[in-house]
């Protein structure tokens, strides 16, 4: 007898594939970022990171709108995402999405020392010139929840340390 599985009975063989936060974040050389300004109007962008602990910082220009936004201190979105041609499934491709606080860190203090020759070993020698002019400032981001995807049915929540706290099986996709 032909049994062809409902999508329900599908989701629930659906083993989630074991998550790799940690290794997805050093796989990755920049970070998108999703901000919003004073009038709510929200602006997508990227920035190179580095990340010491659970922390990230990203250099970034005042020419930017993302820049304001984050000194301004509100909330962002950031999300580390699986290059494309390296992806099996356009749609499940692995991501991890992070709510976080920014905040900005003094120039020349002992953190922006640290975190700017780690950039520099990252980045490269660009860091050397822009970390010296005037308009770039180094933005803490400390991640407060999010979530991280590697495949169909394997989503997981994501606490601050970037550890996973459950898989996120309580909701199904719905049929039509």
């Amino acid at each position: 007898m032909n049994h062809n599985p409902t999508q329900e009975e599908a989701h629930r063989k659906a083993k989630p594939v074991a998550p790799k936060v940690k290794e997805l974040i050093e796989r990755t050389r920049s970070v998108i970022l999703a901000t919003v300004d004073a009038e709510g109007t929200p602006n997508s962008s990227y920035a190179p990171f580095t990340q010491i602990e659970n922390t990230l910082y990203i250099l970034v220009s005042f020419m930017a709108k993302h820049t304001k936004n984050l000194a301004d201190g509100r909330k962002v979105s950031v999300m580390f995402i699986e290059d494309e041609s390296a992806t099996k499934q356009i749609y499940a491709r692995e991501r991890l999405t992070l709510e976080a606080i920014p905040s900005q860190i003094e120039r020349d203090s002992e953190t922006w020392n640290t975190v700017v020759d780690k950039l520099k070993k990252t980045h490269g020698k660009v860091v050397d010139v822009i970390a010296e002019m005037g308009d770039f400032i180094l933005i803490a981001l400390q991640p407060v929840k999010g979530s991280y995807v590697n495949g169909f049915g394997s989503a997981y929540f994501v606490d601050e340390h970037l550890e996973i706290l459950e898989h996120r099986n309580d909701v199904n996709h719905q049929s039509k």
